[in-house]
């Protein structure tokens, strides 16, 4: 699926899925792309987000019987589940610091012909990395996944009105680092044309 995990008429199928292998490897198909795109949304490294999401299904087979909702909680139940093995990885790793190398490395490495804007989208990674991890699945869900706040809601287990103000909150933030980086960016350049020009002076 191109476009998020979509809830369509999946029940009878989630249904036959625990206990039925060629049910579950159709699920399996219509819902990876989705959950590896969050993945590597969370993690902005591919090899990672492919590791992750086979925790993640490996989580759904083992917990498939368990589930009795429709097509639409089962997306979220997965979201939900993509959600703990990501915050896992992140938190038992302890691998932040070297992520945000990677990240650095392959976007100097592929657009080192747009340094302005690669200094930018690693600026944006960083931001986000620097936030909580609830803060980074909230922003994640919302405008990669494109959820509304009563589905992301759903997947975190809290009230739309709690998501509600955790997002503006972690925007805030997001707004607030960003444009102190950016004008302390800005505004470099133009010390060191004054300090030339008093120089030449």
């Amino acid at each position: 699926m191109d476009k998020g995990i979509k809830a369509t008429d999946e029940k009878p199928l989630i249904a036959r899925a625990r206990d039925d292998s060629t049910a579950f490897v159709q699920l399996y198909r219509s819902h990876y792309d989705a959950v590896f795109r969050y993945c590597v949304h969370r993690l902005f490294e591919r090899a990672k987000a492919e590791d992750v999401t086979s925790e993640v299904f490996l989580k759904v087979v083992e917990n498939i019987h368990g589930f009795k909702g429709n097509e639409h909680q089962f997306r979220n139940w997965l979201y939900r589940i993509a959600t703990n093995a990501v915050n896992n990885h992140l938190r038992k790793t302890a691998r932040r610091n070297r992520l945000l190398k990677v990240a650095r490395e392959q976007v100097n490495s592929q657009v080192a012909d747009c340094k302005e804007s690669a200094e930018k989208l690693t600026l944006l990674r960083e931001v986000v990395f620097s936030l909580r991890p609830r803060y980074q699945t909230i922003i994640t869900l919302r405008f990669f996944e494109n959820l509304k706040l009563t589905e992301i809601a759903e997947v975190l287990g809290s009230s739309p009105g709690t998501v509600r103000s955790q997002l503006t909150r972690a925007l805030a933030k997001l707004r607030k680092v960003l444009a102190a980086e950016f004008t302390a960016r800005l505004s470099s350049p133009k010390s060191e044309k004054s300090e030339v020009f008093e120089n030449e002076r």
